[in-house]
């Protein structure tokens, strides 16, 4: 038993790294070796969307590269919300990683990604694909509170994996026919969790928050920014270098 043991653990212990040789695992292990860091270290977001970008620049980070991941996004039978985001915003970090892994400009840097759902109770609210599924959306959001959650996926040079789930609730006021019509013909629901963007005509009807705003968003800062300073991504270089700017 304990030899069986033996033989199955190392295989579960294993990163989801790729297994073949690549250039980002022969930089790692060489840093590894010398006790060295990066002298630049870059960040690479595993997304595409404009408003993760805006959002990221707002605490002085400016991505070195996008790498969206093109991934099946939909929900296994029964999965719930958190299983949901967890796996998503994971998997296209990795998606990212391979596609950098023997980059030699971008191999060793920091790899960020996130995905985000709306979710009332366990029931998961995806990007509407038509019209009528963002109808639907906004007429169950109606005049109720929902929960918007984020995972924040975040790997490391070393292929260290961080992940952080935020979640924040959301009440809408009753949303009348005429507005709902309104919105959805404003076309703004496209491409959005929940078929709504609280950053823009959708914030009318938003009654309350609870938690974080950049969660809704997309992408909570305050999160992202503890993760990138406990693995020790200079973020707050940025910040030096902006004030340096301004007094020239």
């Amino acid at each position: 038993m304990a030899s069986l043991k033996s033989t199955f653990l190392p295989a579960f212990a294993r990163s989801d790294a790729p297994s073949r040789e690549t250039l980002r695992r022969s930089l790692a292990r060489e840093r590894a070796g010398s006790k060295t860091e990066i002298e630049r270290p870059r960040l690479v977001l595993a997304s595409a969307s404009p408003r993760r970008v805006t959002l990221l620049a707002q605490v002085g980070v400016t991505p070195d590269a996008l790498r969206p991941a093109s991934i099946d996004e939909s929900a296994k039978r029964g999965e719930m919300p958190r299983a949901l985001v967890s796996r998503l915003a994971r998997a296209k970090a990795e998606v990212a990683r391979n596609q950098i892994a023997n980059d030699r400009e971008l191999a060793d840097s920091y790899i960020i990604a996130a995905d985000t759902v709306v979710a009332m109770g366990r029931k998961i609210l995806m990007k509407p694909a038509h019209i009528e599924e963002a109808m639907a959306s906004l007429q169950l959001l109606s005049g109720r509170t929902h929960k918007v959650q984020t995972c924040v996926c975040l790997i490391t040079p070393d292929d260290r994996i961080r992940t952080k789930i935020v979640d924040t609730r959301v009440r809408f006021r009753y949303i009348s026919r005429a507005e709902l019509e309104s919105y959805i013909a404003s076309r703004e629901w496209r491409g959005k969790a929940g078929g709504y963007a609280i950053q823009g005509l959708a914030s009318c009807f938003v009654q309350r928050i609870v938690g974080s705003y950049t969660n809704v968003v997309g992408l909570p800062l305050t999160e992202v920014v503890g993760l990138l300073n406990s693995e020790k991504f200079p973020i707050q270089y940025n910040w030096v270098r902006a004030a340096e700017v301004d007094r020239q």
